[in-house]
């Protein structure tokens, strides 16, 4: 891929994450989240109660985000949290009837906020959509771990010959 075509695939792919976040945000604003916040508690409504840890996997964010959104939505009555059973060191966490609400609210709000990205698209393209942005994804995602592998190598590597 040339220069110009590559540009042009970037920064599509930029601004659309940008312009898709800020549009997220204005209608989240309202129900009291933000960006981040809707995507857990969304979690939390389709799999039931979560360790954090899990949580973090299933968002592909950090576990200290996770922790910070969990205690901003535990502070506004949306979720519990509780040790877990098996780990008194992990923390279990589920939706109160409160973010059950909120979450069914924010369901609305998706649908409404991918009809306004889609629109003007072919049905068929809309279909496709879905599992073209996946395999973008993954793509990205496996270079990223073929990177972490590769700086912990030279880490590695750099210890030894200290």
């Amino acid at each position: 891929m040339d220069f110009a075509a590559a540009d042009a695939l970037n920064q599509a792919i930029r601004l659309l994450s940008l312009r898709h976040r800020a549009r997220a945000a204005a209608l989240l604003a309202p129900l009291g989240l933000y960006p981040g916040q809707e995507a857990l508690l969304l979690e939390l409504d389709r799999t039931g109660p979560r360790i954090q840890a899990q949580l973090s996997d299933a968002l592909g964010c950090e576990p200290p985000s996770v922790t910070l959104m969990t205690k901003k939505l535990e502070a506004s009555g949306h979720i519990s949290r509780r040790p877990a059973p098996t780990d008194r060191r992990a923390t279990v966490v589920a939706l109160t009837d409160r973010g059950r609400a909120l979450a069914q609210r924010v369901k609305a709000l998706w649908c409404d906020l991918a009809e306004e990205t889609v629109a003007g698209l072919p049905a068929d393209t809309v279909a496709a959509l879905p599992a073209v942005l996946a395999a973008l994804t993954a793509n990205v995602d496996t270079q990223n771990r073929a990177d972490r592998a590769g700086h912990r190598i030279r880490a590695e590597r750099n210890t030894l010959q200290a």
